[in-house]
């Protein structure tokens, strides 16, 4: 699916983003914003990985 974007896919991408700080970080600063956005963006695309947390772990 490389290369096709939608508006759906953004509105995706920003659910996500918005769930996983309203859910697990409750606050965001905005020094740190950037690195929030990349843990996400990462989270986004890999999300169809069954194994998302050792592709982490090896790209480490």
């Amino acid at each position: 699916m490389r290369g096709e974007v939608h508006t759906n896919s953004m509105e995706s991408f920003w659910s996500l983003l918005k769930r996983g700080i309203v859910g697990t970080y409750h606050k965001v600063s905005k020094k740190y914003l950037p690195l929030y956005l990349a843990e996400f963006q990462y989270r986004f695309n890999n999300r169809n990985n069954p194994d998302i947390f050792g592709a982490a772990v090896s790209g480490s």
